[in-house]
This record gives structure tokens, sequence and C-alpha cells, in this order.
């Protein structure tokens, strides 16, 4: 039978919702069974957990998709994927009301599809498949995304290393429709050209919409720096709400240009510039120089993936902290993100309060933001908790 039974009290994190069965959780395999199989998922009494779909090559063995006794097929996935658009409808109108027109629609473990991930730019999908369970059925998914989305186009995007873990090739492309190598976007009014086919992630970082939104607040008549800039999103942003100045850093000469070309899409030509840096590097010529600035925003990256390398992230983001600190005027404001999971809310504040100690800064927290409604949290799923965007002022 097609059965998964856990050991003596490894079941507690999955009645407290969570969606994932490690390896080392397992005590017995039905014989037989195979990857990318779906099976039922036991306590050791033989009491039913959920089902889910199986992997042998990921340390994840069993993602579930449902706690109640139901069959995986095509209703099921057509339900689901029914939800996720009901609720993105319901949270999506107060995307529009600041004149966005991109979103998430379905966010993995958070919409109980895990490893499942939809962005909705204008008329276009991006998908990607991140886990076996999903990919097994890439066809069937595709076919309900086109029936119930009606888009001109879907590309997937399929390309992380992430699938390495499950075994899986790295696959991308236009797989439906006509699809543009590039495509004009609006976010809290403002146009932006991204690459869907080649761009970061799915092409644009759509769970930083509403903190970009809050920028209006601050950016007023501030000299303003923007590391790790990536497309401008930021940068752009700080601009159109009254920056004095902005300077936007990125690594990527290919970020860098597609930049400019924003910038000029919004005709910020005059108060923008971007230059091609390593930010931890230029922040720290910058610190040489004794360069100042009223507003510094560090969108980093996620430093850290696991909990391996969690050390070098805390020094990371402790280092790139402390230099924009050096650099802000007294009365000066920092907006500072993590998108690593694995740096908590607490750690985050922990690294940020030992940068501000050793640069002499006293702060005031003004806002402390995570991801977007359209990238929803679900109680007992930590990892769907993963952005962090903490906003301070340098008290005078």
């Amino acid at each position: 039978m097609n059965q998964v039974i856990l050991k003596a009290g490894k079941e507690k994190r999955i009645k407290a919702g969570h969606l994932w069965v490690y390896q080392g959780e397992i005590g017995i395999i039905g014989i037989g069974v195979k990857s990318g199989q779906v099976v039922d998922v036991l306590d050791n009494r033989g009491r039913f957990l959920g089902t889910g779909y199986y992997n042998q090559a990921s340390q994840i063995a069993v993602r579930l998709l449902t706690t109640n006794r139901e069959t995986i097929d095509e209703s099921f996935f057509r339900h689901r994927i029914s939800q996720a658009l009901h609720y993105r409808k319901r949270v999506k109108s107060g995307i529009e009301s600041r004149g966005a027109s991109c979103y998430r629609l379905i966010f993995g473990e958070a919409d109980l599809m895990p490893g499942l991930i939809v962005d909705r730019f204008e008329d276009y999908l991006v998908v990607q498949f991140l886990t076996m369970g999903m990919d097994v059925n890439h066809d069937l998914i595709i076919k309900l995304l086109i029936e119930l989305c009606e888009p001109k186009g879907i590309i997937e995007r399929s390309d992380l290393a992430v699938r390495h873990l499950e075994e899986l090739p790295e696959r991308s492309g236009c797989i439906y429709g006509d699809c543009p190598a590039s495509l004009e976007i609006r976010d809290n009014q403002l146009k932006f050209r991204v690459d869907l086919l080649e761009g970061q992630k799915t092409g644009y970082f759509l769970d930083q919409s509403a903190n970009r939104a809050t920028l209006k607040a601050y950016a007023p008549g501030r000299k303003t720096l923007d590391c790790f800039c990536h497309v401008g999103s930021f940068a752009i942003h700080a601009a159109a709400y009254g920056a004095s100045s902005v300077l936007g850093v990125d690594i990527s000469e290919d970020a860098v240009q597609m930049a400019e070309e924003n910038a000029s899409l919004n005709n910020f030509d005059d108060r923008c510039r971007f230059k091609v840096a390593n930010a931890f590097d230029f922040l720290r010529d910058q610190s040489g120089k004794k360069e100042e600035y009223d507003l510094i925003i560090l969108d980093p990256p996620a430093f850290t993936k696991s909990k391996q390398t969690l050390d070098s992230a805390v020094r990371g983001y402790k280092e790139i902290n402390l230099r924009a600190l050096k650099l802000l005027a007294p009365g000066g404001i920092l907006v500072t993100c993590s998108c690593s999971y694995h740096i908590s809310n607490e750690l985050f504040w922990e690294i940020i309060h030992s940068a501000a100690t050793d640069s002499k800064k006293r702060l005031r927290l003004l806002e402390k933001r995570t991801q977007d409604l359209d990238h929803p949290v679900v109680m007992g799923i930590q990892e769907t908790e993963y952005l962090k965007c903490f906003i301070f002022e340098v008290v005078q």
C-alpha cells in the first residue's frame, strides 16, 4: 500500500499545520512506493494524517496536499487552483488600488500546493515547478491554468538549482501562446519593463510592492542610495515620491541596464543614476570617502537558504547595515530588508541593533513590515513568512 508511517512523536508538526515530512521522521515506507507517487501519511499508531507526494531523493520526503481523505486528481487540482484565484480576487482590489497590475496567483505551501509558484504579469503567467509532486502534474496544471486564467501566454521558469534537490532538471521557456521577451508592467502607478524569460526569479519581485509604496512618506527631498537595486524598483519609487537624487547600485550589468531603461520610461533620468558595483565594496568605499545620504534602501538577495550558512549570512547582513548606518545623516531613514527565511524577525532585529551599536547610531523604529497579501502567511507553516522589511530613523 502507498503509505508512509511516521516514528513515534513525529506527527506533532503535521498536526500543528505544517505540510512537510522529513526522511528522518519516517519509520516505515510501504513496499514498492516510488518517487512521484501519492502516499497516505499515518502516525505510528496508524492514524491518518494526510495525503501527499513522496520523493525518495529529497530530504523533505513527503509534501502534503491535504489532511482530508480525498483523491488527488484533476478535480482536486481544479479546486485548489480555484481556491487560490478566489483569494487573490479578494485581495486584488487593494493591490490594484495602488496602481499595481501584477501579483502572485499561487504561492506554494501557502495555497496548499507545495512547490508551485504562479505569478501574473498583465495578461501573462510565469510558472515555476519546484518539486516532483508538482512536476508530475505539470501538463494537468498548465491545462487548468489556461482554462481558469485565460492567459495570452505562459512562461515556465523552472530553472532554479533547488530542483536538483528533487532530482529534477532545470527547464524554462514559453510553453503556451505568444510570450514576449520583455513586458511593460505597472507597480504603484509606475512603469517597469521586465524580462520574464531571463530575469531573476519570475522577472520582478512582486512581494515588495506594498513596501515600495511606503517610500511616499520618507523619500521627499532626500538624497537616496538604493543598494542591490535590481531593475530599479525601489530607486524609481523614491524618485517618483520626491527624492532629490537617487543612486542605485547592483552587481549585475543586465539589471543596471534595465534599471536605466525603467528610469527613462518614467522620465526620471535627471534624478536617477545607476552603477554596476558590488554593494559590499561600494558601501565600504563610500564610508571611506565619508559620503552622506538621507535615505538608504537595502534589499539584498537571500544571503542564506540553509542553516549551514547562517553564520556567514548574519555577518553579511551585519556588514551592509553597519556600513549603511555610517553613511546616514542625522534624521536619516534606513529601509532594510531580508528575504532569508532562516533569518527570523528576532535575529534580524538583533543584527540591526548590533550594527547600530557599533556605528554609534540610535535608531527609532518607524515600521515593521512583511510581504504583500498576495504572498499569504499561513499559521503553522513558518516558511511562508520569509520577508522582513524594517524602516528606521536615525535619532539625532
